[in-house]
């Protein structure tokens, strides 16, 4: 796709219709666009904090420590506006996961920009709460939860932000590995299989590829998850 096209995306799909000609002209001439193939690092924890937009494809963002530590701190999928800190305590890269297209921004005249109109403001803030609540659950997810209890959680929030309804339930192709999703969750590749099979063994999730995955009993898979039951 060309740039126009792209931005036009991150236009559609970040800033509301109401904004002023004025305010869409000044974020298009700020953004800038980069493509990466699977496995490319395009953001490697510079000098300042960018904002990427998830344009086409997605992407894993991992924060290095100390003597080659790494972890998987969020996957980002298409549509998603992703904060990539500069390096500080840790680094942070963005990595692709498959072929992707970035429309990029640096932070601060981002957030400079977005102060213009108060119904961005309200956009970035919606934004901003969903990726705080994320945050939330992987934190008790890492802290408190059993091998189970984090794969069924990771299965049933990748069903709400990539999932597909079918017949069957809901259909999940997922980009990345699953030595990925471990990482994300603390748990070896080995441990990852293992729950997958107990799953599967139990009719909760097909299998049907090694990146495809049917979320067959969403309900019990809550409940394996740790999920507390909603009042009706």
């Amino acid at each position: 796709m060309t740039f126009p096209d792209l931005f036009e995306r991150f236009a559609t799909d970040i800033l509301p219709m109401s904004i002023s000609d004025a305010t869409h002209l000044k974020f298009q001439s700020l953004a800038r666009y980069v493509s990466a193939r699977c496995g490319d690092a395009p953001f490697t924890g510079s000098g300042h904090d960018q904002m990427v937009f998830i344009a086409r494809g997605s992407t894993k963002l991992v924060a290095q420590a100390s003597h080659g530590r790494e972890q998987i701190v969020a996957f980002n999928f298409e549509g998603d506006l992703v904060s990539v800190p500069a390096r500080a305590a840790h680094a942070y890269s963005l990595i692709a996961l498959v072929d992707c297209e970035l429309i990029y921004f640096p932070a601060d005249r981002f957030f400079q920009l977005a102060q213009e109109e108060a119904v961005i403001v309200a956009t970035m803030l919606d934004r901003a709460l969903q990726a705080l609540s994320r945050c939330r659950e992987k934190t008790i997810t890492l802290g408190r939860k059993t091998a189970q209890e984090r794969l069924s959680s990771f299965l049933i929030a990748m069903g709400d932000r990539i999932g597909v309804a079918c017949d069957k339930g809901v259909a999940l192709d997922l980009p990345m590995s699953r030595r990925d999703i471990g990482d994300s969750l603390g748990l070896t590749i080995e441990t990852i299989s293992r729950q997958l099979t107990e799953l599967r063994s139990e009719g909760l999730i097909e299998t049907p590829g090694r990146s495809q995955i049917l979320l067959l009993n969403r309900v019990e898979l809550n409940a394996r998850a740790g999920h507390m039951q909603v009042a009706a």
